[in-house]
């Protein structure tokens, strides 16, 4: 009588990638921590704000050492930089997107009271706020 022959596991692409990954999707109303919702969305804009500014300045120090590093300019000539035409306006255009993300959680409220469309330009998100 012949020996079975050994079976071999085959790996599908599927197993080889390891095992599926859910996205995980909030749901239901976000939680509330505090007794007035106003100070759950001060703390949602705090938080966005602390990671944002986080990320930043850990790019920045890598920007900075390496520039340095390789020679190509000194700490002092970012600090010294004034931004113009292209440059300038980019930036403005990049204020305005930040200002949009952290003030995300009050929006919604912004707009009710407002009963309009959301502020377009940096100066109405602020007195939007202010008011």
């Amino acid at each position: 009588m012949p020996a079975p022959k050994a079976r071999t596991k085959t790996k599908t692409p599927a197993a080889e990638a390891g095992p599926a990954r859910i996205p995980r999707i909030a749901k239901g109303r976000k939680p509330q921590y505090f007794s007035d919702p106003a100070i759950d969305k001060l703390l949602w804009m705090t938080v966005t704000l602390m990671e944002e500014l986080s990320v930043t300045r850990d790019r920045l120090d890598a920007v900075e050492n390496l520039l340095e590093a390789h020679q190509v300019l000194q700490v002092s000539e970012i600090d010294a930089f004034q931004p113009r035409g292209a440059a300038a306006e980019r930036r403005r255009q990049r204020r305005a997107e930040y200002l949009a993300r952290t003030l995300r959680a009050a929006q919604a409220e912004i707009e009710e009271f407002a009963g309009r469309d959301p502020p377009k330009s940096e100066a109405e998100i602020v007195a939007a706020v202010e008011s």
